[in-house]
């Protein structure tokens, strides 16, 4: 339970940069300077996705930026002008979606995925007014930052699936399927006992206000929901990895709150060595019934011990199997390597959320403890077969690295996403109605063989059917749910609000990234499309979302 309310996150740079993103991000061309813009916000090219260095350093929370705004014209990138995130941050490239035909390929194999991460770094971003490298844009991450009214699960099933179906509102001839899950609720006073260690990096590069002095303040908040029975322990990497405090019962708070408060920032970083030390102080606690956890918090740059990607892989997917589950905090601006963290939460068995400020760890910590922090269900993948009597085409909206082959979704041996208490999952598809041209899909007839005939469920006016494997936590062998769909034929404005503030996120991240299937897309309809959905919001997320818009 919240003890105290959620306040609305400060426009650290957005306020006082004088700018109105729906008038001037809705188009600005790409001179080489823009008139009233300073040399150091100059347009900036959008290729590759590590960000280059020289820039301007952003504005800390509460720093103003001075920019002028430069004259509204036709664009192909609205955020084109201002400067890149400075220094080294980095991220992964993301190579888009196509389109897929369901004669040809009528199945689509994804892993879940209930990271965050993405939406709170590009709040980051435009609140200083900085550029969005492509790669900072995780469409699912975004979608799934927000809470969604999906049913609770029944029976022994820990978590429920529905879909919905209408208009595709940026391509308004094209249909929208959007497949949700929901995990069991489950109430604080009914949470196992944890075992948590606690990983911080307090290299020199985590001096900064946002850095480490918000890692204490974010895990002080976590603290006053833990139990009195709960384990805690503090593990550090900074040059070498050390134990700061072993495991200790969370009744002995202000121990753990001393140990807390003295770390400091100095050193280069071996975040390999803290890693494994990390894991080790949590297998001495691990038994039956007991979550436990390594939380790390960092800003992801590791220049000392293992810093290949592949050793680190290995290194994480390896302990993952121990049974320990993996939480990433990701902090800081200026050196942040996004791609990195994503990856190890990714093969860690865990999830990735970015903190900027504490109301954000109030949000991850203390609103969604449970989910963060307790697995109801691990290696969730979904399995969507489309109907060729009702769709000629498809394509899946982001999940970009989290696409998986159609024979994994029967191999139980495949890692892919676990799912919380109580969290939701949201995915989109884009669906070509059968007869119409899917954009941009060009085949040759084929020679020797053809598309396989109808079979007579084809007929029968499903839309697909979905089919996703779990496991229950402590097991290994994968259970099977169906779920089948139906389209009713209804407009977008027919649709939830759920349905429609969704695919308005969905939509913001495609217009940031520029995406050739944005449609009609620009920031005016989807804030139109956000404020049909903006009902029930206790927290204000999406009147921030909106706010972020205007």
């Amino acid at each position: 339970m919240l003890k105290n309310p959620v306040l609305m996150r400060p426009f650290a740079g957005a306020a006082a940069l004088g700018l109105s993103l729906i008038g001037l991000l809705g188009g600005c061309s790409q001179p080489s300077a823009t008139p009233g813009l300073s040399a150091n916000y100059q347009a900036v090219p959008t290729q590759g996705n590590t960000v280059p260095s020289g820039a301007r350093q952003p504005a800390m929370p509460g720093e103003a930026l001075s920019l002028a705004a430069p004259s509204p014209s036709s664009s192909r990138f609205p955020f084109q002008f201002g400067p890149a995130p400075v220094d080294r941050e980095s991220y992964a490239a993301v190579e888009e979606n196509p389109y897929f035909s369901v004669a040809n390929e009528p199945l689509s194999t994804f892993s879940i995925d209930v990271d965050t991460a993405s939406y709170a770094n590009v709040r980051r971003l435009l609140q200083n007014g900085l550029r969005v490298p492509p790669g900072a844009v995780r469409i699912e991450e975004m979608v799934n930052y927000f809470d969604y009214r999906y049913p609770e699960p029944e029976g022994e099933v820990p978590f429920s699936v529905s879909a919905e179906t209408a208009s595709c509102p940026w391509m308004p001839q094209h249909r929208l399927m959007r497949i949700g899950l929901r995990g069991r609720p489950m109430p604080k006073r009914n949470l196992p006992p944890a075992n948590l260690v606690f990983l911080i990096d307090v290299s020199g590069s985590m001096s900064d206000a946002n850095k480490l002095p918000l890692v204490k303040s974010s895990l002080r908040l976590l603290l006053d929901e833990l139990d009195p029975k709960d384990r805690v322990a503090l593990v550090v990497y900074a040059g070498t990895s050390g134990l700061v405090l072993d495991s200790t019962p969370v009744s002995e708070r202000r121990r753990i709150l001393d140990a807390l408060e003295g770390l400091e920032a100095g050193g280069s970083t071996a975040g390999a060595e803290g890693i494994q030390l990390a894991y080790q102080v949590a297998s001495k606690h691990q038994g039956p019934g007991v979550n436990s956890r390594v939380i790390l918090a960092t800003d992801g740059d590791f220049n000392v011990g293992i810093t290949d990607e592949s050793q680190l892989e290995r290194l994480i997917k390896d302990r993952a199997r121990s049974g320990v589950y993996f939480t990433v905090l990701g902090y800081g601006m200026g050196n942040y390597q996004d791609d990195r963290l994503e990856l190890l939460a990714d093969k860690g068995n865990g999830n990735y959320a970015y903190v900027d400020t504490l109301q954000e760890a109030r949000k991850v910590l203390v609103r969604e403890m449970g989910s963060t922090l307790l697995t109801i269900a691990k290696d969730v993948k979904i399995q969507v077969e489309f109907n060729p009597a009702q769709a000629a085409a498809y394509r899946l909206i982001g999940y970009e690295n989290r696409k998986l082959e159609h024979q994994d979704f029967h191999d139980d041996k495949k890692d892919a996403g676990e799912i919380g208490a109580d969290h939701t999952v949201t995915a989109y598809y884009e669906i070509v109605p059968a007869g119409q041209a899917a954009p941009g899909l060009k085949m040759d007839a084929l020679k020797y063989s053809r598309p396989p005939e109808a079979a007579a469920a084809a007929e029968s006016g499903e839309l697909a059917t979905i089919k996703l494997r779990y496991k229950p936590p402590q097991e290994t062998a994968s259970k099977l749910i169906t779920h089948v769909v139906r389209d009713k034929g209804e407009t977008f404005e027919q649709s939830s609000r759920d349905f429609q503030f969704g695919a308005s996120v969905a939509a913001f991240g495609m217009l940031l990234r520029d995406s050739q299937h944005k449609g009609n897309t620009t920031f005016g309809r989807i804030r139109e499309w956000a404020r049909a959905g903006q009902t029930d919001d206790p927290h204000g997320d999406r009147a921030e979302f909106l706010a972020l818009l205007q």
